[in-house]
């Protein structure tokens, strides 16, 4: 008799649990929902020959969450390591550990040419930052900014 009621109640929980949806929505917090407000935006400029080129772009997608998002025509040099994108208070990476980096706001690493999104740390105010870096730690040199008007 046990096993008649957990295996029924094992059918029942599988058909419960099976769906016919196709496409699931799948919710990534690092995309913005919907298209981006854009409030800023600036065209990169190539440092040391690393072929930065494309658009970045900082605004609040359709729930008011805050991203830097660049184009789809994006692109760097990749093969040389870790990229980082950093948003700065002017065009030159400066690292001030013993200050806790006041100038600069880490995003995280490109993960690839063409259109990359970046959410911008919850409670964090992007408002003194002019520029978007992106700094090759590997080498140790700026791959190129884009001032953010």
């Amino acid at each position: 008799m046990k096993k008649a009621v957990i295996l029924f109640y094992v059918a029942f929980l599988g058909l419960v649990s099976c769906s016919d949806d196709k496409d699931p929505v799948i919710i990534d917090p690092t995309q913005p929902t919907g298209s981006l407000n854009v409030a800023r935006s600036g065209n990169f400029v190539d440092q040391n020959a690393a072929g930065s080129m494309g658009t970045a772009e900082i605004g609040t997608d359709a729930e008011g969450k805050e991203f830097l998002q660049f184009s789809s025509d994006f692109n760097t040099a990749l093969a040389t390591g870790t990229v980082t994108v950093y948003l700065s208070t002017s065009d030159t990476f400066m690292a001030d550990p013993a200050n806790g980096n006041p100038d600069l706001l880490v995003m995280g690493p490109v993960r690839m040419a063409g259109a990359n999104s970046f959410a911008v740390p919850t409670g964090v105010s992007t408002a003194k930052y002019t520029h978007v870096l992106l700094w090759c730690g590997s080498v140790g040199i700026p791959f190129g900014n884009a001032p953010l008007l």
